[in-house]
């Protein structure tokens, strides 16, 4: 990996200019070498895909803008030695080097790189550009990284890829299983009542005709997620097993990751993030650790609740040998991860399907 230019920070120019570039919101941040944070700024979601490159790249360059004048910069400049954007919907090598282009283009720093958001989530909950992390937001997507820049990851194309969980699927997931309850087709589930109740409606077709007739928003189904855990806390076997299959996968992950950089053998970091798992539901965080701990039982999972933008900070960082002093700075800023050592100890007991699971 180049180095950094062999100058100090020039005046006016921030060490790092940080991007979290996420489904619903961009978070952007400029940070001194010393790891002071001197202004932050937010824009819309980056959905590439469904909004267009240049729409997209402009929801960033607004939030660029903001962090820009709150740290008493001028837009329209260099701002920052290194431009370290780490966003949601790049999956793939051609996508990052794609949108390093696109930022380069702006002008921002005197040097750019984009990742996958789940490496701001690894870096975020680790000392150091070593570990694993599973990413279960609105997907899910899991990333390795070891000190010399050798990388495990997934594609995380959907189904396509054969990936399975996060919010927006087992949200689907309890809608199809709730469907066909209802119908016959299924087994009986409390998914069916819950789910109408939520939305004041008389079931889960009743939810589906009103999303189907515009009624009721579609992207309203990520609440579901919610109503999945209140139902499989009440015992819901249908409920229960989707939990189940949710955390089997986020383990599953994690080992793969883990085997494919040799570190099953030695003790390393398993970051776990993403609104799912940091909502800290004991159902879904209980099992995954306890998978954990019987295949890869070095592991050390660990909760992060810090903003994927303060790991794109410190990526940057580590590009400018700003030092441990320049990252504690910056720590003290922002919550980091939360060590699960209560959890693995309720969560000792052997893996298997989750209480009442089918």
């Amino acid at each position: 990996m180049s180095r950094p230019p062999t100058v100090d920070r020039d005046e006016g120019i921030a060490g790092v200019l940080a991007i979290d570039a996420g489904n619903s919101k961009t978070d952007a941040t400029l940070v001194a070498r010393d790891g002071t944070v001197l202004g932050s700024g937010r824009g819309g979601g980056f959905r590439p895909h469904s909004d267009g490159a240049d729409a997209a790249v402009g929801h960033v360059a607004a939030a660029v803008e903001e962090a820009a004048v709150r740290a008493g910069l001028s837009p329209g400049r260099t701002l920052a030695l290194r431009v370290s954007a780490c966003m949601a919907n790049v999956d793939l090598p051609v996508e990052e080097r794609r949108f390093e282009d696109a930022l380069s283009a702006r002008g921002w720093g005197m040097s750019v790189a984009v990742a996958n958001d789940t490496f701001a989530v690894l870096r975020a909950g680790t000392d150091g550009p070593r570990g694993v992390a599973v990413v279960c937001g609105a997907g899910i997507n899991c990333v390795g990284m070891l000190p010399d820049g050798r990388t495990a990851r997934f594609p995380a194309l959907g189904m396509l890829t054969g990936d399975w969980g996060g919010g927006g699927h087992i949200a689907a997931e309890a809608m199809w299983h709730a469907a066909r309850a209802e119908d016959g087709r299924g087994e009986p589930t409390a998914l069916s009542a819950a789910i109408g109740a939520h939305f004041g409606l008389d079931g889960a077709h009743a939810v589906a005709e009103a999303i189907h007739l515009g009624c009721l928003p579609a992207d309203r189904l990520h609440e579901l997620v919610q109503v999945l855990f209140a139902t499989a806390e009440a015992g819901d076997p249908t409920a229960l097993g989707l939990i189940d299959r949710q955390a089997d996968e986020i383990a599953r992950l994690a080992v793969v990751a883990l085997r494919r950089l040799g570190l099953l053998t030695e003790p390393t970091p398993v970051v776990l993030g993403g609104g799912v798992l940091a909502a800290g539901q004991p159902l879904l965080i209980d099992n995954v650790i306890s998978r954990l701990a019987q295949a890869a039982p070095l592991a050390e999972p660990r909760l992060v609740v810090a903003p994927p933008v303060f790991g794109a900070a410190l990526l940057g960082l580590d590009y400018l040998d700003a030092g441990a002093a320049a990252e504690q700075r910056l720590r003290s800023v922002y919550p980091t991860a939360l060590a699960l050592d209560a959890i693995t100890n309720r969560a000792a007991s052997p893996v298997g399907p989750a209480r009442g699971a089918r």
